[in-house]
């Protein structure tokens, strides 16, 4: 990887992997790891998924890539199915080439349409790798700290007279944008009260709701999205990863009325790969295998089953201070006064044992966001290799 740039901030390991299947990854020299990263979150479906790929094959003997002028009915059908998942069938959709583009249009068609000079969000949300929501500067945002929310004993029936609620300028806010429970990768979950709350003071005073559902969507949760946790109906859902499976497709979905007030105003937004009918044809066939593999119910089923284990692992080693998750995204967090002890030597242990994880020191954490299809026999071979790491 001499001619590669190296700017993503995270530490490249000296495996080449050059195919996959499912859910298993193979290196240059044959060997076999199980993805319990899913990609970058991506791969909900597991790599390589015939339909999937069957989808492209087929697409791409047709038409991958179309103009602003003309239209295709793949990209109609992929449109109607991604709002048919959000249960808001008079709405309509717009695809894009990634998660953070998806963001930052819903937050930019917020700003067009509410013209408030602030938004809202929760102060550890990863929203975007670039523009407003990417930045957040302080002139057009307010990050709500939320950390003395998980301490507080009122979490459960906290009201608009916390202290800390009292500082939000309401007045001035035009939307929140929220991201329910990824936490830039931490893994946390706002309480839901706090939520709810946040979202009255904004609706009641005219604003807009975007749900940044990049990470949290398309089943990861053990619902089809994140907010679903929270009873939200928000008026914009940006969506990524898990849409494609690995194809770099992403999705703007507005609720009627707010795609009636978009398409009467002079906002206007062009990229050459937006509505690609490549792109469409893929989205299409990932919603439909999620729907009849039932893979929504099977991630909250086998998550909750998997976040136990860990749990009960964590009692046996007094090097772990946390565990957390919902459906298939789960964090274990670990103590940090432990001397001698190497969460970097963990992670590297346990690519040895043949498990790829997520792993971020500086949060104390290693990540289990595997594919949806993970089979049950791989999350007891991880759990086994790491409680005997541990108790190495």
């Amino acid at each position: 990887m001499t001619h590669v740039l190296r700017c993503s901030g995270y530490d490249l390991t000296e495996t080449e992997i050059v195919r996959a299947s499912g859910c298993t990854l193979v290196d240059a020299d044959g060997r076999e790891y199980v993805d319990f990263e899913s990609g970058v979150w991506a791969a909900g479906l597991g790599h390589n998924h015939p339909r999937v790929n069957r989808a492209i094959a087929t697409q791409l003997e047709r038409i991958s890539h179309i103009g602003y002028r003309v239209g295709n009915d793949v990209v109609e059908e992929a449109a109607a199915a991604v709002l048919d998942t959000l249960a808001c069938a008079d709405g309509k959709c717009v695809f894009l080439s990634s998660g953070s583009e998806a963001v930052e249009f819903g937050v930019q068609i917020a700003r067009r349409i509410m013209e408030k000079p602030l938004l809202l969000t929760l102060a550890d949300s990863h929203l975007a790798a670039y523009g407003s929501a990417g930045q957040k500067r302080a002139e057009e945002w307010i990050c709500f700290d939320w950390s003395a929310c998980r301490a507080c004993p009122q979490a459960r029936g906290c009201d608009e007279g916390c202290p800390y609620l009292a500082e939000i300028p309401v007045d001035q806010i035009g939307g929140l944008i929220f991201e329910p429970g990824s936490s830039g990768g931490c893994v946390r979950f706002p309480p839901t009260k706090l939520v709810r709350i946040l979202r009255d003071s904004v609706r009641n005073r005219g604003g807009l709701v975007v749900a940044n559902e990049v990470t949290t969507g398309m089943g990861r949760t053990g619902e089809w999205y994140g907010f679903e946790h929270y009873d939200l109906r928000p008026d914009i859902v940006a969506l990524g990863k898990g849409l494609g499976n690995g194809y770099p497709v992403s999705a703007v979905a507005l609720a009627p009325a707010i795609a009636e007030r978009l398409e009467e105003s002079e906002f206007h937004y062009a990229q050459s790969h937006q509505n690609d009918p490549l792109g469409g044809a893929v989205a299409a066939e990932v919603i439909a295998v999620m729907r009849e593999d039932g893979v929504v119910a099977r991630s909250a089923e086998l998550g909750a089953r998997f976040l136990g284990e860990l749990r009960r692992l964590a009692e046996r080693h007094d090097v772990v201070e946390d565990v957390r998750g919902r459906g298939l995204m789960i964090a274990m967090e670990f103590t940090a006064d432990n001397k001698g002890f190497s969460l970097g030597s963990v992670f590297s242990d346990l690519l040895e044992c043949g498990f790829l994880v997520g792993y971020k020191p500086a949060a104390r954490l290693l990540r289990f966001f595997p594919p949806l299809t993970i089979a049950e026999e791989d999350i007891a071979s991880l759990l086994e290799s790491l409680d005997h790491i541990l108790t190495s």
